[in-house]
């Protein structure tokens, strides 16, 4: 039965991947849109438009357990930016994040008031 199941979704997969993706329609089964986005690259430092060094670059990717790319939830109760934010975000050595959410970018969210919905895998789902 297992044996049958595993060459039900390896046909299935193979019918994602080719042209027949607009029209593959069977009931009950949707398939998810995935792009490759990768897991960051490493850089010494930045450099200016002759090549010298000119900024650097933090030594760490996680600030406060959060990484540029989780998707996370913020929920801010005090100051300003009172609300709720769902989005991908980027990290700062502060621990003052930025949230892409679908109606625009919100800077200087504390790492307080966010949870990790997903974290980065190198994916981005649609």
């Amino acid at each position: 039965m297992q044996k049958q199941l595993e060459l039900y979704w390896f046909w299935l997969d193979a019918a994602c991947v080719g042209k027949s993706t607009p029209i593959l329609n069977i009931k009950g089964v949707k398939p998810i849109l995935i792009t490759a986005n990768g897991h960051g690259s490493r850089q010494s430092c930045r450099t200016n438009k002759y090549g010298f060094p000119s900024r650097y670059v933090p030594r760490f990717k996680f600030v406060k357990g959060f990484q540029t790319g989780d998707i996370v939830k913020g929920v801010v109760t005090t100051g300003k930016k009172i609300g709720e934010y769902l989005g991908r975000i980027a990290v700062r050595s502060t621990g003052s994040f930025n949230i892409s959410t679908k109606h625009g970018l919100i800077q200087g969210i504390s790492y307080k008031y966010c949870s990790a919905i997903h974290k980065k895998d190198g994916y981005s789902y649609g």
